[in-house]
């Protein structure tokens, strides 16, 4: 592997797709959100990552994620394409409550997001489910699978988080480079859908 993380080498990057499109990856703390992007992302990805400190405990909820020694304080950044002419732009969000305040800027402009689901910690992902719900912005829930937590289907996670009709639900495993681009491929195929329902709704 080259610099340009995930890429083979010598892989020729294209330096200006066609169409290029933003993708927010969210959830909650230690959901794999970093993991996801730095290893579908094509080019070596921008991280903004602070080792947890003692002074961070009485506001960090570490129960179920307890080897985990940083968090991201600001963005990850990475870039994937699709297929020729179309690249995503991957920003990944932090997943401590006292810094969401950046997901307002993130979020501009974006054609959907990615919820990280980690089953350890469900409840995490409503405050994000909450937020595109909100905002109608397009997403699906992505259940990332870690080995030591318990395995639910698509149809229990849904149910668990009161998903509104339609929104997907996909399994995964972040570290992996495919099943990761699969769920970037299920989350623009989602947003394409809806965007083309809300527009046949507005010309009816």
């Amino acid at each position: 592997m080259n610099a340009a993380q995930g890429a083979p080498e010598g892989a020729a990057l294209d330096p200006d797709p066609e169409l290029s499109l933003k993708i927010l990856v969210a959830g909650g703390f230690g959901a794999g959100k970093t993991t996801l992007v730095g290893s579908v992302s094509e080019i070596r990805p921008l991280r903004t990552e602070e080792r947890l400190s003692e002074a961070g405990q009485s506001v960090d909820d570490t129960g179920g994620v307890d080897g985990k020694t940083s968090t991201t304080v600001a963005m990850d950044f990475g870039r994937i394409t699709i297929r020729d002419g179309l690249a995503l732009y991957l920003f990944g969000t932090p997943g401590q409550d006292r810094f969401w305040f950046l997901w307002d800027d993130l979020s501009e402009g974006a054609l959907g997001a990615v919820v990280l689901a980690d089953t350890r910690r469900l409840q995490d992902c409503f405050p994000a489910v909450d937020y595109f719900e909100r905002r109608a912005i397009p997403f699906l829930v992505a259940v990332n699978c870690f080995a030591e937590g318990r395995s639910y289907g698509a149809d229990e996670v849904s149910h668990a988080l009161d998903l509104d009709r339609g929104t997907p639900v996909v399994l995964c495993d972040a570290r992996d480079r495919d099943s990761g681009k699969e769920v970037l491929v299920r989350l623009v195929e989602h947003a394409g859908r809806l965007r083309s329902a809300r527009q046949l709704d507005s010309v009816g």
